[in-house]
């Protein structure tokens, strides 16, 4: 039906007030689980090294009465380090827009803090997972830290043409032909990790995978809650012969690596904390730098696993 003649509509009107909700909802993700997991520590220079070394494999040791014992060569430890990576957002607000009264948040600047730093930590983790080689600074080229994917070369399990990377020699991985993941995958890295001494209690795994893993037998069973009438579709925890694995979904994994890790044998260094620094004025604006020099500490890679060039089916 139409409208009644000279009838006043609202579209005709000049005076009526807006509406706008006073808050500001956003839909990203925050959370950053494979940082979250691991221990934090500080760096003390751009290039933090450690050590670390393995025992001898065990055997039937025995020697005959009376022997004369032979001196064995000692194996060195391993010298290992990684650089530290300098990440940061900016920002500039003008003073207008500062002083207006804002829908929101009383304060554009304290928002966009708040929001930048945010964005910073969710560059941290996904630079912590999937950096593949460290890179040393030098005119015109910004350092890199080796993340998780670069560390993990003793139990890598890849496709028959791909390559595990080499954290010793600052070699990246070498992406190979994508295969089907199986069960027998996991249950193969599992046993190798527990058998260099390692115990992985985490499988970060990409959204694609995600219920792949949720389908293999060692799954932990799906269960009904019969007080709320609610169905878990999924599972939390894969068990296998050498341990459980607590299932995280990895927005930031690549969706072809599913990793295996032992969280307490990774530790963010952090050489700079994450700070604000207000930059040059210029004008009538004011200018922000928000930003954190980090590195990803790998206390022995053995310990954990990766499971590359996957593909759901």
């Amino acid at each position: 039906m139409a409208q009644k003649t000279n009838t006043f509509a609202t579209f005709n009107a000049v005076g009526n007030r807006e509406e706008l909700a006073d808050a500001i909802y956003r839909i990203s993700p925050e959370e950053t689980p494979f940082v979250s997991s691991i221990g934090k520590g500080k760096a003390e220079s751009v290039m933090p090294e450690w050590q670390t070394d393995a025992l001898a494999a065990a055997a039937n040791n025995k020697v005959e009465q009376g022997n004369e014992s032979t001196v064995v060569a000692i194996s060195p430890t391993v010298r290992v380090g990684n650089r530290t990576q300098i990440s940061e957002k900016v920002f500039g607000i003008t003073g207008t827009q500062e002083a207006v009264d804002k829908a929101g948040r009383k304060s554009e600047v304290a928002y966009q803090t708040a929001k930048k730093m945010v964005e910073l930590k969710r560059d941290v983790e996904y630079a912590a997972i999937n950096n593949t080689t460290a890179i040393a600074a030098a005119s015109g080229v910004a350092p890199q830290a080796r993340g998780l994917a670069g560390w993990l070369k003793t139990n890598s399990l890849q496709a028959t043409d791909g390559a595990a990377p080499d954290p010793i020699t600052n070699t990246a991985p070498t992406d190979g032909t994508t295969r089907v993941l199986t069960e027998d995958m996991i249950k193969d890295a599992q046993q190798k990790a527990w058998e260099q001494g390692g115990n992985p209690t985490l499988l970060l795994t990409p959204s694609g995978l995600r219920a792949k893993v949720s389908s293999f037998a060692g799954a932990a069973t799906k269960f009904e809650k019969a007080e709320s009438k609610v169905t878990t579709a999924t599972v939390e925890v894969y068990v296998g012969d050498f341990g459980r694995l607590k299932i995280i979904n990895s927005r930031y994994n690549r969706a072809r690596d599913v990793f295996g890790i032992e969280p307490d044998r990774f530790k963010l260094l952090t050489l700079r904390a994450m700070k604000r620094t207000p930059l040059a004025k210029t004008g009538d604006s004011e200018n922000y730098m928000i930003n954190t020099e980090w590195t990803l500490k790998s206390e022995q890679e053995a310990a954990s696993f990766a499971i590359r060039d996957l593909k759901a089916a």
